[in-house]
């Protein structure tokens, strides 16, 4: 059996077609936890880190949590979040480490995405398109490596407050962000972490901006995964204006869950597709 896994950042609960599991992560707010799974009420979080005063922070899955996922398969593909932001990648291939010793025929593949959100997924669906054809453990892994190198994420938030609590942003830099309708249009970098691209000032300027980016990118009517933390409006704007360039794209809206929710803030889009 072959299966895939991945943790809560990737905005994925199930997924059609290939045994997939999901590994939560863990919201901190005070005395409040918010784990990241299908029960959780993401619209109550943010509504609670809105008038939260006290630090916040985020709990990657511990190595106990991947090892029951791994249960049952002979072969497994897990996709996590940036290690450039996150402990995640560390606490999978620990499991990985331990797992391999008591279950040494089981083969264990950790892609560290160097992103989030979208841009897992997209890594995801194709690593679910390969699990059925012939390709052994070996040429699914490098070919899910290779489309990793293929693909890119731009996301624009409109806050960075809990960004700069945790330290990933500078405090003056996010400081500026959300006055005078100011939103932050950024990528992921080569080494997983946030890039700065430009200040755009209101949603119609950084939905263009984005669009603009994508194709210097080298977007050309690839697959295209847009998620939002409440701001569906944004992320059709984005959808629209890509499908009226590339009739033919297969372009998908969804919504984030709480670790990207937590991240990206009300209003924030994530974008990621697959370059040429």
């Amino acid at each position: 059996m072959r299966k895939i896994i991945a943790d809560s950042s990737a905005n994925l609960l199930s997924l059609s077609g290939a045994a997939f599991r999901s590994i939560p992560m863990v919201i901190h707010a005070g005395e409040r936890d918010f784990l990241d799974n299908a029960q959780l009420d993401t619209g109550d979080m943010m509504d609670y880190l809105s008038t939260f005063k006290g630090r916040s922070g985020t709990a990657c899955p511990g190595p106990d949590g991947w090892m029951n996922a791994f249960a049952g398969a002979d072969e497994v593909f897990v996709v996590t979040i940036t290690s450039g932001l996150s402990g995640t990648y560390g606490s999978a291939m620990a499991a990985k480490d331990l797992y391999e010793q008591v279950h040494p025929k089981v083969r264990i593949h950790v892609f560290d995405s160097l992103s989030t959100g979208p841009e897992m997924q997209l890594l995801i669906e194709k690593l679910a398109s390969l699990l059925d054809t012939d390709l052994s453990f070996e040429e699914i892994r490098d070919a899910g490596e290779a489309y990793l190198r293929s693909t890119r994420m731009f996301f624009s938030l409109q806050s960075l407050h809990n960004l700069a609590q945790n330290g990933r942003v500078n405090k003056l830099v996010a400081g500026a962000i959300g006055i005078l309708n100011i939103r932050i249009l950024a990528t992921a970098s080569p080494e997983g972490t946030i890039a700065p691209v430009e200040k755009c000032r209101g949603e119609k300027k950084a939905q263009s901006a984005m669009v603009a980016k994508m194709l210097e990118a080298g977007y050309q009517g690839g697959k295209v995964r847009i998620h939002h933390a409440e701001n569906p409006e944004t992320a059709q704007a984005i959808q629209a204006a890509l499908l009226e360039k590339f009739p033919a794209a297969d372009i998908e809206v969804g919504t984030c869950r709480g670790l990207c929710s937590y991240y990206a803030e009300r209003g924030g889009v994530l974008t990621a597709f697959e370059t040429a």
